[in-house]
């Protein structure tokens, strides 16, 4: 596998997991905000479709062939982003989200590793990149949003792991076990050290 294969095989493994994230639930819970910071799981999606579309899009010249109102009007630095207006149906966001996702695989296909883009909305003196490290950077940045995804999801309906079938999460665990489990772990914490910095 060269390296470029890899680096596309393990984007691909992070953006398949934030779409099984959604699997089996209503509208409702997936925008459901379940963070004191209004984190959601189709908001999650929306976002990442808009970085794939900027990172490896615009940034090597194919800017997105579809318009997004929430980047057109600015409200993206408000956070409009991060979660799904009523007129945005679930089709047209995670269709959005393989939309950009196909795209982006496009230009990692046509270009070099080494290729150097220019990111617009980073600081001047620091906008250019390579494919190589913006491939990495939205590696990262999907990682990180399949974490909160899977925390939102757990929450929402008590789903976890990292794809249909993960033997890591005992999904199926009788609830028992995970009252036993999670009480284990709050005993743990109420007998813990003083914190040393707190002296």
């Amino acid at each position: 596998m060269t390296e470029k294969e890899l680096l596309r095989a393990t984007l691909r493994e992070f953006r398949d997991a934030m779409v099984w994230k959604l699997e089996g639930l209503g509208d409702a819970d997936m925008r459901m905000p379940m963070t004191p910071t209004g984190t959601n799981l189709l908001g999650l999606v929306k976002h990442l479709a808009g970085l794939e579309y900027g990172y490896l899009g615009e940034v090597f010249g194919r800017p997105a062939p579809e318009r997004m109102s929430w980047i057109d009007d600015d409200s993206i630095w408000e956070g409009a982003d991060m979660w799904v207006a009523p007129g945005e149906s679930t089709d047209y966001i995670v269709g959005l989200y393989r939309r950009a996702c196909a795209h982006a695989d496009e230009t990692i296909e046509a270009l070099e590793l080494s290729t150097v883009g220019t990111v617009p909305w980073w600081e001047e003196g620091k906008r250019d990149a390579t494919l190589r490290q913006l491939i990495l950077r939205m590696i990262g940045e999907t990682a990180r949003h399949a974490g909160h995804a899977d925390i939102v999801r757990e929450l929402l309906d008590g789903a976890g792991g990292r794809s249909p079938g993960d033997r890591s999460f005992p999904a199926d665990a009788d609830p028992a076990w995970w009252r036993e489990y999670v009480g284990r772990i709050r005993d743990s914490a109420a007998t813990a050290p003083p914190d040393a910095s707190s002296d």
